[in-house]
């Protein structure tokens, strides 16, 4: 991808992945609150994911925490500003282990993972000259 020479603030973005054995949960669980705060602003979010019931919005949070703090701490960006504007959850590894059965069978137990990522944007609103 060729990026133009000229750095807007507009192309500063945040991103946070969490991968592999940080989330254990399926990623049909965590679509379920992804979809609720994809497009939304930073402030609402946070709203949002703190009185849903379930329990993939726990890790969520934590991740959106995490992405606002590298948009503030690293870009310098506004958390006023800040909203979602891409959030993905993606099928990871299964970790797999045996349990043993009644009369030496076995049954596999099979543990899945997701892989979430988060991009914080900053909003702009254009004023017009008079």
């Amino acid at each position: 991808m060729i990026k133009n020479g000229n750095s807007k603030k507009s192309d500063k973005e945040a991103k946070v992945l969490a991968q592999h054995i940080h989330i254990h949960m399926s990623v049909f669980k965590a679509r379920r609150v992804i979809d609720q705060i994809r497009g939304r602003s930073y402030e609402e979010t946070l709203m949002i994911l703190e009185l849903m019931p379930y329990r993939a919005s726990y890790p969520i949070l934590k991740l959106v925490y995490s992405a606002a703090a590298n948009a503030i701490n690293n870009m310098g960006l506004n958390e006023a500003d800040l909203f979602i504007s891409k959030a993905e959850a993606n099928g990871g590894t299964i970790m797999k282990k045996l349990r043993p059965r009644a009369r030496g069978c076995s049954y596999l137990i099979k543990k899945t993972t997701c892989h979430i990522k988060i991009v914080l944007k900053e909003k702009y609103i254009w004023m017009e000259k008079e």
